[in-house]
């Protein structure tokens, strides 16, 4: 299908820029579809899963079910990030991940991201096998994080949250809620540049749900190609959030629906990695939409 008429359906981003995402090894093609992130927390306070794969083998077999099911990236954490979580250290984060990376970087066909902001953790599961790295501090917590990455070769994730989360949702206040984003994802990239990451290993996040309104998601959501010019890709996780719970009046475990419909609309608008707990549901979600719009499977 010619790239006009596809512009013509959906009249924004569906057909701007490919990107080569670089992680270690493996070099992914970064285009529409967007590539789907499963997520595995390790965790006994997880917003979404409630600890239901803090147990080893359950997250073993969480993993490479996600695999079967769809997801090219999974992305393991072992500290909670939901608002309120307090820090956890990297010495206890290690105890709950370090064995499971590397047993999964054995058996995985797709590369592993770990979402930690600690440099040791990051170093040690690279070691293990790990390929990506994804910072929801954006290299303020831990800035020796960048020079592992360049190190390793290993994709960057650099995610935007205003305050910790510990206290990101304590009114969260913007003058300009899409400039302050951006703006500080240019530095963020500039910072991790500096360091030595490649330009093909850095992916951006904006961050939704982490310091932010139920009003300032739906408008960074709504102007996703406001961030065309930082030149990166784009990741968006909207994945059972609380605005999609304060938009539909519904818990946690109904919000799949929603996350749907909020992916599909990311992704036509130019993201390129979409993180989901639920891979199956979302995966089919997007394949939908994309045989929807080229008329063919």
């Amino acid at each position: 299908m010619k790239r006009k008429y596809l512009d013509e359906i959906i009249g924004r981003n569906y057909t701007d820029k490919t990107y080569r995402f670089i992680c270690r090894e493996y070099s992914l093609k970064l285009s529409y579809p967007p590539l789907i992130m499963g997520v595995l927390n390790v965790t006994p306070d997880s917003f979404s899963d409630g600890g239901r794969f803090f147990d080893e083998q359950r997250a073993l077999k969480h993993a490479l079910r996600m695999e079967r099911e769809g997801a090219d990236i999974i992305d393991i954490g072992a500290e909670s990030t939901r608002p309120g979580a307090k820090r956890v250290s990297a010495a206890e984060q290690l105890r709950r991940i370090e064995k499971i990376v590397g047993v999964l970087s054995k058996r995985l066909d797709i590369p592993i991201s770990i979402d930690t902001s600690s440099s040791l953790v990051a170093r040690k599961c690279l070691e293990r096998g790990a390929s990506i790295i994804n910072d929801i501090y954006a290299l303020r917590r831990d800035k020796k994080l960048a020079a592992v990455a360049a190190e390793y070769n290993a994709g960057l994730i650099l995610m935007h949250m205003k305050g910790t989360p510990a206290t990101m949702q304590k009114k969260p206040e913007y003058k300009d809620v899409i400039k302050e984003v951006i703006d500080f994802l240019a530095r963020a990239k500039k910072q991790a540049l500096s360091a030595g990451v490649k330009k093909e290993n850095i992916i951006l996040d904006p961050g939704i749900g982490f310091g932010k309104t139920t009003e300032h998601n739906l408008k960074l959501l709504n102007r996703i190609s406001r961030f065309k010019p930082l030149g990166s890709p784009l990741l968006i996780g909207t994945s059972r959030k609380s605005f999609i719970g304060q938009v539909l009046d519904v818990p946690v475990k109904k919000r799949d629906a929603g996350t749907a419909i909020s992916l599909v609309f990311a992704a036509l608008n130019g993201a390129k990695i979409v993180r989901v707990h639920n891979v199956k549901e979302m995966k089919q979600a997007i394949t939908l939409c994309d045989a929807i719009i080229r008329e063919k499977i």
